[in-house]
């Protein structure tokens, strides 16, 4: 099996999020099982310059981009057996910053899209499966499909559209279907890509790929409901034959007590004595008092309203009243920056606030806490939780997502579970279940108790790899008759391109799927 694996970001080399862990270990599990995983990404201004010491330059083409003919350089490094590819252009990726905003994102990542395809005959590596994540990739199911695949050495590829987070989904200007990728106005239609008016790369991956994931189970259901689809709901009922949810792991080697080397004491099952002074460093860290008798509650997270942060404002008086000590780290909208900072300075001693990224930070938070709070609005898997399981720090999370799949409630009858959570995106009720959680902290050897049993459960790659591997041997006994009607072959058949370009209405969208629109009704 031959797996090339396109993606915005991957660690070590260049993350703003838990996609960037993803790419890093998932390729790196499917080699264990013999798949020849190869990953493909920009090359950004940022990446460190030990790792662009260590590039070789592979070749260098044009790529087309409309009229224009841009420069591309493919430059690749060998990391933990696995080959990367990095896409060269300083145009568009040698800024500061790896994502912007507006409509020249479209033309970043489209390059990007077209650039993928573009490599294989240079690089002499045509994958049985493309694996593309989220939006910024969207693009290269539906030009493969579209302009690629009567080409016989790409007849052969399946691709595979992982969904990350479907809230963000790449949607630019109609004209960039022909100025970009010269598709021209026959597939700005609510059947292929468009979108409210506008094109979505990631309503392109969805409609265009062989199958579709999303980092959860839970998710994958979720997503098919008008609260949770964010307008691409009917199109995910419409494929969800092709659908399925795989759960997210974490990469054990670098989130391991044992091993860690940017913890105060290392610590494992056998001994997790550890843990309490990895506590007292970190009270120390943010100046906090030594207290016995009250839990060190935690959050590492963007702070916005997706990750709850409206849910702690709306209860941030009688949360702090609560025995626990809460500390924050993060960078966010401005709003819970100005929130955050009022609270430190009116509870001194209570909140403790780092606005910032730092990954040495985060691992003392995950071994240092007591709690990790989690109370997202949605959450398509969620890997801090499943970090705060490996070092026995206990996650209070809403059951939404890969929430819902990994952490199982407390219950005081049985002496089961790892965890505490609860059902409805309501402040009152994350501070009762808060309330609760606090209630057993003193209880130090139950504590325990579920400290060893959330260390113990195993949420690495091996079974998701599996289940990866499986799902790509399935993809490949199709054929391209199977493929779902609204996912045309390279030759679908022509319709009449209208006259004026204008952009479709609302219910243009939801007329393309009147089976799965039928609630509207």
């Amino acid at each position: 099996m031959k797996l090339l694996f396109a993606v915005s970001e991957a660690v070590p080399f260049i993350k703003t999020g838990g996609l960037a862990d993803v790419a890093g270990a998932l390729p790196a599990a499917l080699a264990k099982l013999g798949v020849d995983s190869r990953v493909i990404l920009p090359k950004y201004r940022d990446i460190a310059p030990k790792w662009k010491a260590r590039m070789e330059h592979v070749t260098d083409f044009s790529v087309a981009m409309g009229w224009r003919r841009q420069y591309c350089g493919l430059e690749s490094l060998t990391h933990n057996g696995i080959i990367y590819y990095f896409v060269d252009n300083e145009f568009y990726f040698g800024r500061d910053a790896i994502y912007g905003e507006g409509q020249e994102e479209g033309e970043r990542f489209g390059f990007f899209c077209r650039a993928v395809l573009e490599s294989l005959p240079h690089i002499g590596f045509y994958p049985d499966v493309l694996h593309c994540n989220d939006w910024q990739t969207g693009m290269i199911p539906t030009l493969l499909k579209l302009q690629y695949m009567h080409l016989p050495s790409y007849s052969k590829i399946r691709t595979l559209f992982t969904i990350h987070n479907l809230k963000f989904q790449g949607v630019f200007d109609y004209k960039q279907l022909d100025e970009y990728f010269g598709l021209g106005l026959r597939y700005f239609t609510p059947e292929y890509l468009e979108f409210y008016g506008g094109i979505s790369f990631m309503k392109g991956g969805l409609v265009f790929s062989d199958y579709i994931s999303t980092v959860s189970p839970t998710y994958a259901h979720e997503i098919q409901s008008p609260y949770y689809g964010e307008r691409l709901d009917g199109l995910l009922r419409e494929r969800s034959g092709v659908l399925k949810g795989i759960l997210n792991g974490i990469d054990k080697e670098i989130w391991n007590p044992e091993t860690d080397p940017f913890i105060d004491t290392r610590y494992s099952l056998a001994d997790f004595s550890g843990k309490e002074r990895c506590k007292a460093a970190l009270r120390n860290e943010f100046d906090l008092a030594q207290r016995e008798d009250i839990a060190v509650a935690a959050i590492v997270s963007r702070l916005s309203e997706q990750k709850g942060l409206d849910l702690i404002e709306g209860v941030l008086h009688e949360l702090l009243e609560l025995p626990l000590q809460l500390i924050v780290v993060g960078q966010g909208e401005a709003h819970y920056h100005e929130m955050l900072t009022w609270a430190q300075w009116r509870f001194p001693g209570k909140v403790a606030v780092r606005f910032e990224h730092e990954e040495a930070l985060a691992h003392r938070v995950y071994a240092g806490a007591d709690i990790f709070l989690m109370p997202s609005r949605f959450e398509p898997c969620g890997l801090s939780q499943l970090i705060s399981l490996r070092y026995g720090t206990i996650p209070l999370v809403r059951e939404t997502g890969g929430l819902k799949d990994t952490v199982e409630p407390y219950n005081k009858y049985t002496d089961e579970g790892i965890g505490f959570s609860f059902a409805n995106y309501n402040a009152h009720e994350l501070l009762f279940t808060l309330e609760r959680a606090l209630g057993y902290f003193p209880e130090r050897k139950l504590w325990s108790r579920m400290m060893r049993r959330a260390m113990e459960a195993d949420f690495g790659w091996d079974l998701s790899a599996e289940q990866y591997l499986s799902l790509y041997g399935r993809m490949h006994s199709f054929s391209k008759e199977t493929t779902p009607e609204h996912a045309p072959s390279a030759k679908p058949k022509a319709k009449a391109a209208p006259k004026k370009a204008k952009p479709k209405s609302a219910d243009t969208n939801a007329k393309a799927y009147p089976k799965a629109n039928a609630h509207k009704r």
